[in-house]
């Protein structure tokens, strides 16, 4: 998918606010290239809305359409002093209703992300990690082995 321009981009929000929720939404929305581990976030100070670019590029329409959706939620659900943060009852149910996901999915750009790959010595088990960790320290979670580091990324 290409990245839609502002114009595109409000007026995508707006019809999936009007065809989700039977309510416009006449607020901000922007992309915002900082964000990194998450699709979208609504800020209620400002009542706006900021969407991942990298969502809109590397997913598919469906999946974008998701994070508007989500992010919609928070929206209407604070606009209406009900409670919009994740945990809340009525944010639950909004999802459920409106076909909304509750978390949006790794960036195939980030999958493969980790660095360091351990295993365990007597059963096998796989350990990816972003961070090294120190083995002398650090056991198997599974029965207690010790690690060897099987992979790094400065060996790949």
């Amino acid at each position: 998918m290409s990245l839609p321009s502002q114009k595109e981009l409000q007026e995508l929000v707006n019809r999936l606010s009007l065809q989700f929720f039977g309510k416009p939404y006449e607020n901000e929305v922007a992309f915002n290239s900082r964000l990194r581990t998450t699709g979208g976030r609504y800020m209620p100070s400002e009542r706006k809305i900021e969407l991942n670019p990298k969502y809109a590029r590397e997913m598919d329409e469906q999946e974008f359409e998701g994070i508007i959706k989500h992010e919609l939620c928070h929206h209407h659900l604070f606009i209406e002093g009900k409670g919009y943060k994740h945990g809340d009852a009525d944010f639950k149910k909004l999802l459920q209703r409106t076909g909304s996901p509750r978390f949006c999915k790794p960036l195939p750009s980030q999958k493969n992300s980790y660095k360091y790959v351990y295993q365990c010595k007597d059963c096998h088990q796989l350990y990816k990690r972003q961070r090294r960790i120190d083995i002398s320290k650090y056991r198997c979670g599974k029965c207690k082995g010790k690690l060897k580091m099987i992979r790094s990324s400065n060996t790949q």
